[in-house]
This record gives structure tokens, sequence and C-alpha cells, in this order.
């Protein structure tokens, strides 16, 4: 679902080819992003196509992907990697490369060009001194983030119902600028300690969703579980709506079947899933991607 939301289409065999140009560490699964410098069926004719290329980099780093279908053992991995290494005109930095170049073999084609990888840094929010046992884990939280912004960090975010930060945590730590808000005056001070506690800086607000009056670029609910706090369809309903006025774009979580009150509120449902949470205490999660009709309808004349 989130390949679909980024990308437009979905991975096959763990890759998938795109224009569309996105950090890695905005997802908890994006492992790499290769750029791709120049591809050939010959291996040898890759190699005369680099040195044609006349790279000249202090620092750099080569790697070797080894992708669904690909045989090459250790031993010509490494070889390969020194024949990509002698076509670089530069001293090499193994520890901490300047730049890193990657080779890889791939239905019948031999690529080249430049990897990033993704930075687990957002991990240690795992150890954030604020948390709630039926709050999402990570990497669900980081998956909303980068479904709602579709991958662009220029992208403002609203996190309604923010309780203790989770979803935040995952977009500061990315960075996004998202805000938050929640009626609970003791999960907004949560969210502010788990906020601080990382050096982010990100406004929390004790407020009803409907009194904010600012715009969003999209927004995500994570909606009450009325385990903690009381909710009814009535409740979900003025969130929904209330959220709707101050953007386009929303992802929407609950434990409940909401459809039918999410196309009552004029919104139109893009995408959907469920989720399991799993440990102590499971149940099950359902995601809705929506966007107001003109807001899809902009969305589409802007890419064309």
């Amino acid at each position: 679902m989130e390949s679909r939301q980024i990308f437009d289409k979905e991975e096959r065999n763990k890759v998938l080819f795109s224009n569309v140009k996105v950090d890695p560490s905005i997802s908890p699964f994006i492992k790499n992003r290769f750029e791709i410098i120049a591809s050939s069926e010959n291996y040898p004719e890759l190699l005369k196509t680099i040195q044609g290329k006349n790279i000249r980099v202090e620092g750099f780093k080569v790697e070797y992907l080894k992708l669904d279908g690909d045989a090459a053992e250790r031993p010509e991995r490494r070889e390969k990697l020194k024949d990509i290494g002698y076509r670089i005109d530069g001293f090499p930095n193994f520890n901490n490369p300047s730049i890193t170049y990657a080779i890889c073999h791939y239905q019948n084609l031999w690529y080249f060009g430049v990897l990033t990888k993704q930075n687990t840094a957002w991990l240690k929010h795992n150890k954030k001194p604020c948390s709630f046992s039926n709050s999402i884990c990570m990497i669900i939280a980081k998956t909303l983030v980068s479904m709602a912004s579709t991958g662009k960090t220029d992208n403002n975010l609203l996190d309604v119902c923010c309780g203790v930060g989770t979803i935040m945590l995952e977009a500061c730590i990315s960075g996004f600028n998202i805000e938050g808000c929640d009626i609970n005056a003791k999960t907004c001070q949560h969210s502010r300690q788990n906020l601080a506690h990382f050096n982010y800086t990100s406004t929390v607000y004790c407020s009803d969703v409907k009194y904010l009056d600012k715009k969003y670029g999209a927004a995500i609910i994570d909606l009450p579980y009325n385990l903690f706090s009381y909710s009814t369809d009535s409740i979900t309903e003025n969130i929904i709506e209330s959220t709707a006025k101050l953007t386009g774009r929303i992802v929407i979580v609950s434990i409940s079947d909401i459809g039918t009150i999410i196309k009552k509120s004029g919104l139109k449902i893009h995408d959907f899933c469920t989720v399991q949470k799993r440990g102590k205490s499971k149940f099950t999660r359902k995601i809705w991607v929506c966007e107001k009709e003109h807001s899809a309808i902009e969305m589409k004349i802007n890419q064309n």
C-alpha cells in the first residue's frame, strides 16, 4: 500500500523501478535507493561505459547489491567490486565514504549507479520516555507519514489525536514539518516530553481539531480506540469532517469499519488495508487513504 501511494505502483521481487526520487529513510520498508548511471546486458560493455564517464571522486565506496535471481558467489562479487573501483579516479574510503556506488545484476541486465541506504536512526524511538500500550507501532507510524505525504518532505502535516506523539516522532526524524493536536492534556504533555527527549521542535495543541484554522498538506487521524478514551460514531464523524476543512488529503486509522462515515464526510477512499498489532494486546487496525474530490483532480493536473 505504501508503494502505491508514493510510486503509484507496487514492487516486484522487492525491487521497484521509478522516476520518483525519495529518501529511503522516510519508509520502514525501503532499504536502498539506487540511482542508475549506466546499464548493459554485457558486463565488459558496462565497464567500458563507466570508464568513459571519467568519474573522479575522493572517499568513494563500491558495494554489490545482490538482488533476486543473482546467483553470483562472494568471490565473483568481490572481483567485480575491484573492476568498478579501478575505473573510478580517487582514493576509496570504506568506513566513512563521501559517496557510495553500487553494481547489481537483475533480469539479465547489469546496472551501475549511486546507492543511498536507509538511515536506521529512527529505531531509537523505541526508547521514548512516554508510551502507551495500545499505541500504533513505529513501523506503522512511519508508514502513515510516508503515505500521507506521498514521500514529499515539503508537505506540512497534522497529526490529529496525536496521543503520545508516536507518529510525530517518525515525521520529525524524516524531515517533515508536523504539528499535533489532542483533547487530552496528559497525552499532550507526554507527546511534548517525547519530542523534547529527541530534541525535536514541533507544536502540540491541546485542542479539539475543530478549533484549528491552519491549512495542511495532509493529515493523519489515528482515531480513539474507545479503550481509555471515549468515542462514538458522532465523535468520529466530527473529527473527520473538522480535519477535512484543514486539508484535502487524510490517512485515517481505526479499529472499526468506518467506511460509511468517511464517505458521508465527503471524502473519496483511494486505498485501504488492514494491519494487525503483534504483542500482548492484539487487535486489527484499518487504514484508509482519502482525498477530497477536488484535491484528487488538482493532484492529477499538477502531475501532468
